[in-house]
């Protein structure tokens, strides 16, 4: 790989990312939404350039810089939280969205594309995640994610591209969103305000960015064209443990009410990936331990 294109690169994968292609000597375009506060997060360098677009622009966005590059990295999705997660309408567009980047990939002339899908695509499962653990998604955004993966693969069988798709588990790092369990925590804790939470029994395999974005680079260079991967730490421990090692490092004297949530109706109790095929297929290995990846993170 000597150029990739990244889309919706802002947040903690997608950034990371970046700095782990530059690290790689690998040219990096940057496709980010017009006047996003984020793309301040896009690290600034050489090798990398940026072009504003909105997904919305991609099904008619022209590659008139002259170069061809290998591989397009789809992280771009509207309405990831709160109850955007269903709205249907929206998330019909992102499917939308997903296949008009497939598109681009082959004008720009990527030879692979790669799309962060989402364990929201297995729903609720009682056990370890693989690629081929039965899908059930129960929110419209894991309904969409799955269509998307799938359309996604059928369209580049269609153009001669190579496809794979990533169910990304829970990952945390520099620039996440701060509506996610790990940041909410770092500000309240670092506010002095009590966080709540439900007991906290769920088990939660947490990656770093940096792990992940080392995990996505692999991908590019080694991983199968056709296959679905599971990306996590493949391990999980409960995630009141998480939190615990959270107020250690910024509040350990502040109060932890956990218990004061309950939980919802369709809580997820365990959220583990099996990373064997991963492992095989590209030598990736979990290097940051949650300890020190809150640490870079604070």
């Amino acid at each position: 790989m000597k150029c990739a294109v990244i889309s919706g690169a802002t947040g903690a994968i997608g950034t990371a990312l970046i700095t782990e292609l530059i690290q790689k000597n690998i040219e990096v375009l940057v496709l980010c939404r017009n006047g996003s506060e984020r793309n301040a997060n896009i690290p600034k360098h050489r090798l990398v350039t940026k072009m504003c677009c909105d997904l919305k622009d991609f099904e008619a966005l022209i590659n008139d810089s002259g170069k061809e590059y290998d591989v397009f990295y789809h992280f771009a999705w509207m309405g990831t939280t709160g109850d955007a997660r269903n709205d249907m309408f929206l998330q019909n567009l992102n499917v939308k969205y997903a296949l008009d980047a497939v598109k681009l990939a082959k004008r720009f002339g990527c030879k692979t594309f790669i799309g962060a899908g989402s364990q929201a695509e297995y729903g609720r499962v009682e056990g370890i995640l693989k690629p081929e653990t039965p899908t059930n998604p129960e929110t419209g955004y894991g309904i969409a994610k799955l269509c998307a993966g799938q359309m996604t693969k059928g369209l580049c069988a269609q153009m001669g591209l190579e496809h794979i798709w990533v169910r990304v588990l829970s990952v945390y790092g520099p620039n996440d969103t701060p509506n996610s369990m790990v940041m909410s925590t770092v500000n309240k804790l670092k506010a002095g305000v009590v966080p709540e939470f439900t007991k906290g029994e769920q088990l939660w395999d947490y990656l770093y960015s940096g792990d992940a974005a080392r995990a996505f680079y692999l991908l590019g260079e080694k991983g199968v064209s056709g296959k679905t991967y599971v990306l996590g730490s493949g391990k999980a421990k409960p995630l009141k443990e998480y939190i615990k090692d959270i107020q250690a490092l910024i509040n350990p004297d502040c109060e932890l009410r956990l218990g004061a949530i309950p939980y919802s109706d369709k809580q997820v109790m365990h959220l583990e990936a099996d990373i064997t095929e991963l492992v095989k297929d590209t030598g990736f290995e979990p290097l940051t331990r949650f300890e020190d990846g809150m640490k870079n993170l604070i």
